[in-house]
C-alpha cells in the first residue's frame, strides 16, 4: 500500500532523542525536546492519540478526587497546568461550569468546603469561584436533573477540551519546532551495544518497509504498551503498568438540557462520574475496570455500560436506556505500578506518574493524565538531557502557544480549528463543492477532509472520522454512513485507487460497529446462542 504522507526517512539517521509513542505524553515530549533545539524523532505504531489520549472524559482539571485523597501538591501542579493549557490552546480548552447535585445537607457543606480549597489552590490560575445553588437555581441551570429530594447544588469550574484535536495540534507545533513525526511506524526491537540502548528497529505499517533509527536517548512513552518495549530490552523485565479500562457512552444532549456539566461525586464503585456537554452531545463516564491485557481497540463490557446507565439514571429526570446510546468507547489507563526492586533507577514523581531510567540510553515515562502532559514532558526531557549528556536549555513550553491557538469569535463549529479556520473557509470559497456537508445531522464539510489530509497527517478514513473529526465516538452509525464519502474525497485528493477506497470503507465499518451499542448487543446475543 502507498502512504499519503511520504516521510522521507533515511536509515541510520542520528537523533538526540527518539520518542516511541504518539499519545499526549509522547507528543508533549517531542514538542518540549524540539523547542529546546534537540534533534527529535517521534514514531507511533498507529495514529496520533489512537489509544488512551483520544478516549478521555474531555476534562482539563486539577483532580477533585485527588484533593479528597489528600494529594495537595498534585492538585496544585495540575491546576497550574490547567491554566497554562487554557492560555496556550485557547481554541480547544474552555472553562466549564460543573454542578454537583446534593440530596442531603451534609453533602452541601462537605463539597462547598472542599471546592473552596480547590479554588484557593488554583490561585492566579483560577477558572471561577465555587458557590452554593439553591434547589430553584439548580433546576433552572440543569432542568434535566432529578428533583425529588434535591437540597441544592455546588457550582464549581474546571476545563473541557477536545483531546484528539489537541494531540494533532501539539504534533503540528512539534513539527514547526523542528521535530520529525511519523505515524503508522511500529517499533519491532531495540538496537543495543552491550547493555546500552542505541536505537530502534521499526517497520512502516503501511508500506511494510523496515528502518533503523539511532539516538542518544530513547524515550518509551507508549502508555499501556510500555512493558512491550521494556521486554525488548530485558525479556525478564517485571510489569510496570496494569491497564484499567474507562468506558464512556454518548447520548443526546437533551438528557440534561443544560450548558453545564454534571459531576456525580461518588458512585457505587467509589469513582466520580461526569456528564459533559461535548460537540452538541452528552458524554457520560467513566468506569474503572482492571484488565490483564491491553489492545489498541478495547471494548466496553456490558456491565460497564449498565453501570453508567444505572448511575446516570438515578440523577437524570429521564432515565437513559441502551437504545439511547449513540456510541460507546473505551480507553485504557496505564496505571503506574509501584517499584519493588532497584529503587535507585526509579524517580517517583508522584502517585500520578512515574519516570524511570530503564537501561542506559532508555527512559520510560508512564502514568499521568492529559492535564499534566506538559509538565511530564518537561521532567522527561530534563532527565533525557542528563542521561544523554546533551546540552541543557531551559524548557520554553510554559509560554509556547499550541498550533491554532486563538480566542474564538462567534459560535462556528470551525472554531475548533482555531487560527486554521480561515484557511478552511478559503478552501470552500475556492471550491464551492467543498461546502457540502458530510452528513445531514452534522455541520462538518468536505473541506475539512481535504484540510486534514493536506495539513494534519491523516492517513486513513478512521483518522479523519475518529480523531480529526470526532464523529465515531459521538455517533458511530453516522460515522459509518459518512465513511464512503470521506474515502472518496481522500482518494480524489491523494490519487488513491478505487481498491484503496473500498478497503478503507470496509475496515472502518468493521471497526465502527464495535462502537455501536446495537451491533454490540447483537454480537453478544449471537455468541450466547452459539454456546
Amino acid at each position: 500500500m502507498q502512504r499519503i504522507h511520504n516521510h522521507n526517512l533515511i536509515d541510520k539517521s542520528e537523533w538526540d532523542i527518539i520518542i516511541i509513542g504518539g499519545g499526549a505524553t509522547g507528543l508533549g515530549t517531542a514538542l518540549d525536546a524540539a523547542s529546546r533545539g534537540l534533534k527529535t524523532l517521534l514514531i507511533e505504531q498507529a495514529d496520533y492519540a489512537k489509544g488512551t489520549s483520544s478516549r478521555s472524559t474531555k476534562l482539563v482539571h486539577g483532580g477533585v478526587r485527588y484533593l479528597a485523597q489528600g494529594d495537595i501538591a498534585l492538585v496544585k501542579h495540575a491546576l497550574k497546568e490547567r491554566g497554562l493549557m487554557q492560555k496556550n490552546a485557547a481554541h480547544l480548552v474552555h472553562k466549564e461550569e460543573f454542578i454537583i447535585p446534593c440530596y442531603d445537607w451534609f453533602s452541601v457543606a462537605k463539597y462547598l468546603i472542599g471546592l473552596k480549597l480547590y479554588d484557593w489552590l488554583a490561585g492566579r490560575f483560577s477558572f471561577g469561584t465555587s458557590k452554593y445553588f439553591s434547589k430553584k437555581e439548580t433546576l433552572k441551570t440543569m432542568p434535566g436533573i432529578k428533583e425529588k429530594g434535591l437540597k441544592g447544588a455546588i457550582r464549581y469550574f474546571d476545563g473541557r477540551f477536545d483531546d484528539a484535536r489537541l494531540a494533532i495540534n501539539i504534533a503540528q507545533t512539534a513539527k514547526e519546532q523542528g521535530a520529525k513525526l511519523v505515524n503508522y511506524m511500529k517499533v519491532t526491537n531495540l538496537i543495543k551495544d552491550g547493555e546500552t540502548v542505541k536505537g530502534v528497529s521499526a517497520t512502516d505499517c503501511i508500506t511494510n518497509e523496515s528502518y533503523s533509527f539511532y539516538g542518544k536517548v530513547i524515550i518509551n512513552a507508549t502508555g499501556v504498551f510500555v512493558d512491550d518495549i521494556l521486554k525488548m530490552n530485558d525479556s525478564k523485565a517485571k510489569k510496570t503498568v496494569r491497564p484499567s479500562q474507562g468506558v464512556h457512552i454518548v447520548l443526546k444532549k437533551e438528557f440534561l438540557n443544560s450548558n453545564s456539566a454534571l459531576m456525580i461525586p461518588k458512585t457505587s464503585d467509589g469513582r466520580v462520574l461526569f456528564a459533559v456537554q461535548w460537540h452538541d452531545h452528552l458524554l457520560v463516564g467513566t468506569t474503572d475496570t482492571p484488565l490483564n491485557e491491553h489492545s489498541l481497540e478495547p471494548r466496553a463490557l456490558k456491565e460497564e455500560t449498565n453501570f453508567i446507565l444505572n448511575t446516570a439514571g438515578t440523577y437524570f429526570k429521564t432515565k437513559p436506556t441502551e437504545a439511547d446510546i449513540l456510541s460507546v468507547f473505551s480507553g485504557l489507563r496505564p496505571l503506574a505500578a509501584p517499584s519493588d526492586s532497584n529503587p535507585n533507577s526509579t524517580k517517583e514523581i508522584s502517585r500520578d506518574h512515574k519516570l524511570m531510567v530503564s537501561a542506559k540510553g532508555l527512559i520510560t515515562i508512564t502514568g499521568g493524565k492529559w492535564t499534566t502532559y506538559r509538565r511530564m514532558a518537561e521532567e522527561t526531557v530534563d532527565l533525557a538531557i542528563k542521561e544523554g549528556g546533551l546540552n541543557f536549555t531551559a524548557c520554553p513550553t510554559e509560554k509556547l502557544p499550541v498550533h491554532g491557538c486563538q480566542n474564538n469569535t462567534g459560535d462556528s463549529y470551525l472554531n475548533i480549528y482555531g487560527s486554521d479556520r480561515n484557511a478552511i473557509e478559503k478552501l470552500m470559497l475556492e471550491n464551492p463543492q467543498l461546502k457540502e456537508k458530510l452528513h445531514p445531522n452534522f455541520p462538518h464539510t468536505q473541506a475539512e477532509v481535504v484540510w486534514s489530509v493536506r495539513n494534519e497527517m491523516a492517513e486513513t478514513v478512521e483518522d479523519i472520522l475518529s480523531r480529526r473529526m470526532r464523529i465515531l465516538i459521538i455517533d458511530a452509525e453516522a460515522a459509518i454512513e459518512m465513511s464512503s464519502t470521506v474515502a472518496a474525497i481522500m482518494a480524489k485528493e491523494t490519487g488513491a485507487t478505487k481498491q484503496w477506497e473500498e478497503e478503507q470503507v470496509k475496515s472502518f465499518t468493521k471497526l465502527a460497529e464495535g462502537y455501536t451499542y446495537k451491533t454490540k448487543n447483537k454480537v453478544e446475543e449471537q455468541a450466547a446462542l452459539a454456546v
